[in-house]
Order: C-alpha cells, then sequence, then structure tokens
C-alpha cells in the first residue's frame, strides 16, 4: 500500500541541502548561519537604539534589556549545538516542563496590573511560561504528526488540537487569552504544514465561528469584550478604553514619512502614548522614523522570515522541515499582530515586538528558537 502523497510544501522541498564548500565551511563547523545570525544581531541593535529613547533615556533599562540579548545570544548559539534529533525526542518532555510552569503560575505566580504570569527566580528576576510555550508547542505537535504518514488523519489532528487546549487554558487562567491565541495559532501552522485537508481547515473555521458566541458570554472578561468594542469606534470611549488605539494612532500619523527625529518624539515623552517601551514600542518607533522607518524595520523582519522559510525549504526531514516553517510564519505572526494592535486594525492584545519590545523572556524564548532553526540548517 503507497503511502499517502504529501502536501506541495513537503514534496518540493530541496533534498540535497548544501554545497560542498559551505558544508566544509567554519560557519557550519560551529552551527551558525551568518545571514541569520547577522539579521538577528541588527534587529537587537535597533531593538536597544528604540529603547533608550522610548525608556526615556533610562540606561538601566537599556542595560537590563542587553543583558537579556547576550543571555539570548549565548542561548541561540547552545541551541544551534544540539542536533534536530535530540530536540525530537526531547519534545514531549519540553512540553510537559511547560504545562507544569503554568499551573505553577497559577499557584505561586506574581500578579501584575491584575493578571498572574510571572514566576520569581530569587537571584535571576522573572520568567514567563508562556513565552516558553511559543515553541514548545510547535516542537511537541511536529513531533506528533510527524511519527506517522502525512497529511495527519483525522484522529491524529483532534489529538493536536487537545495538546494545544491543555496549555490555552491554563493561560486563559492567567488571564492572557493575546498570548494563548498565540500559542494555538503555532500548532495549527504545524498541522496546515503538513498536509491537513481543506475540508478539516474550512469545517474548523466554521466551528470556531460558530462558538465566537459562547466564548463571548463565558470566556471573555469585561475589559477584553470593552477591548474588541472599542477596536470598531475608539472615539466612544477616548478617555477611557480606547485611550490606547487613539494614542498609538496619534503618534504613528504624527511621524509622517521620516519621522520627528531620534529622541524627538512627544506622545511618548511627554506620557500620552502608554506602555511605550513595551507593547506600543512600535507608535514610538514610528513617531520618530517615520514611514521609512517603518519601512526599514519590515524589511528586516522580512529578511529573517525568508531566511527562515529557505532554511526550512532546504531541509531534508520532515520534522525540521515542519519545524522551522513553523517558528518563522510564528514570527511573523507574531509581527503582525503587534502591528496591527498599535495601528487599531486588531484589538489591545498586549504582545509584545519581537526584539524592539522590553522584556528578558521574550528576547531569550525567540533566540531559542531561531537556535533551533540553525541546528536544522547544519546538522545534515
Amino acid at each position: 500500500m503507497n503511502p499517502q502523497p504529501q502536501n506541495k510544501f513537503l514534496r518540493q522541498s530541496i533534498r540535497d541541502g548544501l554545497s560542498l564548500n559551505y558544508r566544509s565551511s567554519f560557519w557550519m563547523k560551529i552551527h551558525i548561519d551568518p545571514w541569520l545570525l547577522g539579521l538577528l544581531i541588527l534587529n537587537a541593535c535597533l531593538g536597544l537604539v528604540v529603547l533608550y529613547s522610548a525608556s526615556a533615556e533610562n540606561w538601566m533599562m537599556v542595560g537590563k534589556q542587553s543583558m537579556s540579548f547576550m543571555i539570548g545570544f549565548i542561548v541561540l548559539f547552545i541551541c544551534a549545538q544540539i542536533p534536530p534529533k535530540v530536540y525530537q525526542a526531547a519534545s514531549p518532555y519540553l512540553y510537559g516542563l511547560g504545562v507544569l510552569l503554568l499551573a505553577l503560575v497559577l499557584l505561586i505566580g506574581d500578579s501584575r496590573l491584575g493578571a498572574k504570569r510571572w514566576i520569581s527566580i530569587p537571584g535571576f528576576g522573572s520568567m514567563q511560561p508562556s513565552e516558553l510555550m511559543k515553541f514548545s508547542i510547535p516542537l511537541m505537535i511536529t513531533w506528533y504528526v510527524t511519527r506517522t504518514a502525512l497529511p495527519p488523519k483525522f484522529k491524529h489532528i483532534v489529538i493536536s488540537l487537545a495538546l494545544m487546549f491543555c496549555p490555552l487554558v491554563l493561560i486563559v487562567l492567567q488571564p492572557d487569552l493575546g498570548a494563548g491565541i498565540l500559542i494555538v495559532v503555532s500548532g495549527i501552522f504545524v498541522l496546515f504544514l503538513s498536509g491537513m485537508s481543506w475540508a478539516y481547515i474550512v469545517g474548523a473555521f466554521a466551528f470556531v465561528v460558530a462558538l465566537m458566541p459562547l466564548v463571548w458570554m463565558f470566556v471573555l472578561h469585561s475589559y477584553q469584550q470593552k477591548r474588541i468594542l472599542t477596536l470598531f469606534d475608539p472615539e466612544s470611549d477616548a478617555l477611557g478604553a480606547g485611550w490606547n488605539i487613539t494614542q498609538s494612532k496619534i503618534a504613528i500619523g504624527s511621524g509622517g514619512l521620516t519621522g520627528k527625529g531620534y529622541l524627538n518624539g512627544t506622545q511618548s515623552h511627554h506620557g500620552f502614548l502608554p506602555e511605550h517601551h513595551t507593547d506600543f514600542i512600535m507608535s514610538t518607533y514610528a513617531e520618530e522614523f517615520g514611514l521609512l522607518g517603518v519601512f526599514i524595520l519590515f524589511l528586516l523582519y522580512g529578511a529573517i522570515i525568508i531566511r527562515s522559510l529557505h532554511i526550512s525549504l532546504h531541509s531534508f526531514h520532515n520534522f525540521g522541515r515542519i519545524l522551522v516553517a513553523t517558528l518563522a510564519l510564528s514570527f511573523f505572526f507574531f509581527v503582525s499582530v503587534n502591528s496591527g494592535m498599535v495601528s487599531g486594525i486588531f484589538p489591545v492584545t498586549g504582545d509584545p515586538l519581537p526584539f524592539m519590545s522590553y522584556g528578558g523572556t521574550a528576547v531569550i524564548t525567540l533566540m531559542a528558537g531561531f537556535g533551533i532553526i540553525m541546528s536544522v540548517h547544519t546538522h545534515r
């Protein structure tokens, strides 16, 4: 009996990898992709420059973020040395660890701004376990679906969704619906890239739409409902729930084509723009560097994503190919959600802009993901 046919993404992937010269190069020996590393360094430097302005020239905050980037690049290098087969074998254990940490958050986590999302580590500060799940879920679902012939059967899809549902519930209870959605989307990317039938995709979409009224009534908190309603009419509560979106749009629009200049932003420096060094750092950046600056940032993000997808297509095994493509698409989704949030396209979710927003856990987690991408690329 012939195995089920693979989807177009898997069939057209390049099988023979890289040239012999590159295989024996210095970069291959240390398991690092120089192009991707260079792009990440540029992104990190730009993030620190913008953070200095967004934090009102707070050198202490910039220093902490610089330390996070240093730790992140060390984690990237370590993750790149580990062969993909080790990640494949360790996927269930990483998933189990992530779920355990999410459960501990509800028991002993720190409460900030009405949410319990962090665990304090004496001597090291705090960590956000939901960030760990951003690559634990893709690892786990990829490990599960590639154990059998692709595309996955219906029962494998159901079990995969159940694996996503468990951490989703724990994250929603924090509450952090935005992070929960990002994690579930990363798992859905795995199923899509593994060749899931379009009939299942359309059916799942119809099921989610039908489920929306119940989610609205029994899952969403009142402030989350207000955020969604405010998205369509921010001026209805311009001094309340609509304040964030309104001030963010003012900051972005006032930047014009070339921006007001570095350190000359008014919305952020005068306190009008909330969370201007974390969730809304894109608004600060757009105000000071304008449309051209935002275009350059998106080019940088696009280059990182395209390079990662290129690495995916050059992988010669299903686990690496699907995992790398999922991490690349998830990175694209993280950028899209934050950019849409600050421009009023999506509701305010509190999700950071990759490598730009202040926060150590997010930086280190993303670097670990790119380390895994380099591992898949250099271990032939």
